[in-house]
């Protein structure tokens, strides 16, 4: 009975997978080594490709058909998963094992409402009658903080928040009483607010049940609070393992201390040149944008029609050459302002531009759209996948007649190399890159155009944390040298810390907060300023190993 308690929950002993493509095989986890004992938090840490998820999916028996076990063992409470028939995965995922996505819309059924999903997994996996499945579901989703649980599992998924859903999709997890749960990047997706209540509710559960868990994530910050072991992950190998204060204080590996040197740091700013004192490049006078009227996009708004505000009468402005950092959560009307003044949505009041004044986007001319350029949050969405890079990059250049036609091509090459990246990827494909080199590629476009001001809409949430260093860097080096202003949209304080001149603050579609960077920590914030502020997960001070 001893062993049984001391037996650990997870047992991963040199565990190896491959994948085999046309072009041979590919080692994906290599010698994988690791245990967790009930009611430990062991995160697993590294950048995108490391072989984090990889390894959750193959603990979970979720493997593509390409993929191949090549040695080792992986025990769930001394189940073994590698022998494990159809059957007995059935029975052991949600009852022995289960797992938190990052996506929680990839995790629920878009077309039943989210109280069937619960009830149906407690029913199959605690044998529950249909009664007892909805009683247990609102209970399991009051411990997670939902007011009304009985009105959210009336909903389909697309109804509620991404909060709300990650919240369901945990409280289901927690619900089906396993030994194990495996949470893949759970706030990834989440604004900063959102992201730091379900951290909280993570560690409250976890305490309360006392389940093993296996935290995924890329964010040292956050794996500082929550974690007792942590494990880094390179390439496919386990590089380094230990208790987490010794790991994220005094690290042994170069990777883990490259990995903590990129993690930004509000004290450590980024050099910025500071604009010069001159009007404002840009100006938004009591803008506001609604949506779900008819004809919202084409300016034909109807008082009275049912809509409601994105944004309402926001007022800010930016200096040539100035980096405006805009932050706050999820819906606080950041992205609408963009949108707005890039002329992707309709608008009331005025947005004055280099002494010309705009009330409508349809007064957004030719020399308006090549001066203000925007960078979206994710470049699959806006990088046409059928074109080369050398063709993306040069559509502005023809569009706007930059540049004689004989001397493209070599522009092109100029702009590759202005943002890092070799030349040749000019005939490259968007999918032959990485996150970081599509993102790169898009801010070479908008560069590309020769603009005054560039807006970023959350351009490094996507990515890891040494990309996202590398590219705010490049971003700064662009704007100093290009003159350009910036209106740097993210919900990442300690980032845009780093790089801005001023901050703007955001609340359900209202500016309520406006200061230069130094002033962030003033006595005279905005309570919401001071909310996000202390949300922002913040590791310990690295210092040199002994």
């Amino acid at each position: 009975m001893a062993d049984r308690q001391d037996r650990p929950v997870l047992d991963v002993a040199g565990y190896s997978m491959a994948y085999r493509t046309e072009e041979g095989r590919y080692d994906a986890l290599r010698d994988i080594t690791l245990r967790i004992r009930r009611g430990e938090t062991h995160a697993l840490v590294g950048e995108s490709g490391s072989g984090k998820s990889t390894l959750a999916w193959a603990i979970m028996r979720y493997l593509a058909p390409n993929a191949e076990d090549t040695g080792g063992a992986i025990l769930v409470s001394g189940e073994d998963m590698l022998g494990a028939s159809k059957r007995d995965l059935d029975r052991l995922r949600g009852r022995k094992v289960a797992m938190v996505f990052q996506d929680p819309s990839s995790a629920l059924n878009p077309t039943l409402r989210m109280g069937e999903q619960i009830t149906e997994v407690l029913m199959r996996h605690r044998g529950m009658s249909r009664a007892q499945a909805l009683a247990e579901a609102e209970a399991a989703l009051t411990r997670t903080g939902i007011r009304r649980p009985a009105e959210l599992m009336k909903r389909f998924p697309h109804e509620a928040s991404g909060g709300e859903k990650q919240r369901v999709v945990i409280a289901t997890a927690f619900a089906c009483e396993p030994d194990l749960i495996l949470f893949d990047e759970p706030t990834t997706a989440l604004d900063i607010l959102t992201a730091k209540q379900i951290l909280e509710l993570f560690v409250t559960l976890k305490a309360e049940t006392g389940v093993a868990a296996l935290y995924i994530s890329h964010d040292l910050g956050l794996v500082s609070r929550i974690a007792d072991t942590v494990s880094v992950i390179y390439k496919g190998e386990i590089v380094e393992s230990g208790p987490a204060a010794e790991v994220l204080t005094a690290p042994r590996h170069a990777y883990t201390r490259r990995l903590l040197a990129a993690l930004p740091r509000p004290d450590e700013r980024i050099a910025v040149p500071a604009p010069a004192a001159q009007p404002p490049l840009l100006s938004v006078d009591t803008v506001s944008v609604r949506y779900g009227a008819p004809g919202w996009l084409t300016r034909k708004l109807d008082p009275s029609a049912k809509a409601h505000y994105g944004a309402r009468d926001v007022s800010l402005d930016i200096r040539p050459g100035e980096l405006l950092g805009v932050v706050g959560e999820s819906g606080s009307g950041k992205s609408t302002i963009a949108r707005a003044a890039t002329g992707l949505a309709e608008f009331e009041g005025a947005i004055r531009f280099g002494g010309r004044d705009f009330t409508s986007r349809r007064a957004f001319d030719r020399a308006y759209r090549r001066e203000v350029q925007i960078v979206f949050q994710h470049p699959d969405a806006s990088l046409n996948p059928r074109e080369t890079i050398g063709r993306i990059l040069a559509r502005p250049l023809r569009l706007y007649g930059l540049v004689p036609r004989g001397q493209v091509e070599a522009r092109v090459r100029e702009l590759l190399e202005m943002v890092l990246l070799p030349a040749e990827y000019a005939s490259r494909h968007p999918h032959q890159l990485s996150g970081g080199e599509k993102q790169r590629v898009a801010i070479a476009r908008a560069f590309a155009a020769e603009p005054k001001l560039v807006i970023c809409d959350e351009v490094t949430a996507a990515l890891d944390v040494s990309v996202q260093a590398a590219v705010a860097r490049l971003l700064v080096d662009l704007q100093a040298r290009s003159g350009a202003a910036c209106l740097f949209i993210t919900h990442d304080l300690n980032l845009v810390r780093q790089l801005a001149h001023r901050i703007a603050v955001m609340q359900h579609g209202a500016l309520v907060d406006a200061f230069d960077v130094a002033d962030a920590g003033a006595p005279g914030r905005h309570p919401y300023t001071r909310a996000l502020l202390d949300a922002v997960p913040v590791p310990q001070p690295l210092r040199d190993p002994a």
